[in-house]
Order: structure tokens, then C-alpha cells, then sequence
């Protein structure tokens, strides 16, 4: 009887020690998944922060006009001007909600300015950013300052496209051309299915 006492409680004991060993692998196995997941959290937050301060000097290669030393995503490295209509806005590489809630975002599948392909620039239609978009006119200069130099842009064409015309805003290498476009109607509040693109060529100074 004593023996079987003993045995039940050896077996007891051993299951305990079991289980307290398989809850401590769990906890540890969960631990490191956690610590992946807020690593990898953090890394996206770094890549889609806009970054205000730290502006990358590009220095452009001189054949082939391709630039090196491209800026991270999320960092300004551009101001867009229009004189004529008192615009001056900071431009980021990359398109996404932060961005867009700081200034100009750029395309990132589209030229660099002074690459010689198609430029595209997306902002939305608040008043502090491009509510006076459409008061540009044909003839007038856009200025790209970088952190690299100065490009200038005329424009000679401005137009209401579908949102999901995507041919509209062409990504082209055969000439370089500078598309800028917001929501329409211009005082639009949320989802709208129309844009305003400004299309511009690039001119010598």
C-alpha cells in the first residue's frame, strides 16, 4: 500500500516537473517571436517615419545621368516651388500616410529629378498643401531644389484624370517630365475618384 503511495507520488511530482519544463520552453519560445515581431516593428517604423532633419547629399553621376547615394525612405530631400502661385513645400522620398500628412510625397517607382525619365509628386489637397494647385498656368516655372541642385520645370499642361487612369502619369525614360497631382474636386473632403495633374518639362536655366 506504502509503495503504491510512493509510486503515485513519483509520477505526480514527475508530471509537475514535466509540465513546469514545457511552460518555461512555451514562455521562451513565445518570448523570441515576440522579440522578432517588435524588432521587425521597429524596423518598419524606422522605414516609414518621415524624417525631417536628416537630409542625405545625392551627388549625381555623371554618366548616364544616375544618381548614387539615393535617400532613404521617408526623408526630405527636396523643396518644391511655384512663385507664381506662393507655393514652397518640403519633398520626401516615398508615398504613405505620414508622408503625405508632411508634405510632398515622392513615387518611388518614378525618376529622380535630373535622371531624365518621368518625376511624379503626390500631395493632398489641404490648404496648407496644394488647395492652389489649379491657379498654376500653362508657361509657368516649377522649381525642384535638391539636395544635389536645381531643376526647373514649365509647365504645359494641366488636367482632371480618373483616379485609377494610371496611364495618365506615365513612368517613362524617353524624356524627363514632372507630374504633380492632388484630389479633385479641389475642396473634395475624404475619398475622391478624380485628380488634378500639372504636367511640366524640364528647361535649362
Amino acid at each position: 500500500m506504502v509503495n503504491n503511495i510512493v509510486k503515485i507520488f513519483k509520477a505526480a511530482i514527475l508530471s509537475l516537473i514535466v509540465a513546469f519544463l514545457f511552460v518555461i520552453i512555451i514562455c521562451f519560445s513565445l518570448m523570441k517571436i515576440g522579440k522578432e515581431k517588435i524588432d521587425m516593428a521597429i524596423y518598419l517604423l524606422n522605414i516609414i517615419t518621415v524624417n525631417e532633419n536628416n537630409i542625405q547629399t545625392i551627388k549625381p553621376v555623371l554618366e548616364g545621368n544616375v544618381l548614387i547615394n539615393y535617400p532613404t525612405y521617408g526623408t526630405k530631400y527636396a523643396t518644391l516651388k511655384i512663385e507664381s502661385i506662393g507655393l514652397e513645400l518640403p519633398v520626401y522620398y516615398g508615398a504613405n500616410y505620414t508622408i503625405l500628412k508632411s508634405g510632398i510625397a515622392h513615387d518611388e517607382t518614378s525618376f529622380f529629378p535630373g535622371e531624365g525619365g518621368s518625376i511624379i509628386l503626390a500631395g493632398h489637397n489641404f490648404k496648407t498643401f496644394l488647395a492652389n494647385l489649379p491657379q498654376a498656368q500653362v508657361g509657368d516655372i516649377i522649381q525642384l531644389d535638391t539636395t544635389y541642385g536645381k531643376f526647373n520645370y514649365q509647365i504645359y499642361e494641366t488636367k482632371i484624370v480618373e483616379e485609377t487612369a494610371v496611364e495618365e502619369v506615365p513612368i517613362q525614360e524617353e524624356k524627363e517630365i514632372l507630374m504633380i497631382y492632388t484630389c479633385w474636386p479641389i475642396n473634395n473632403i475624404g475619398h475622391a475618384d478624380e485628380r488634378y495633374v500639372v504636367y511640366a518639362n524640364k528647361i535649362e536655366e
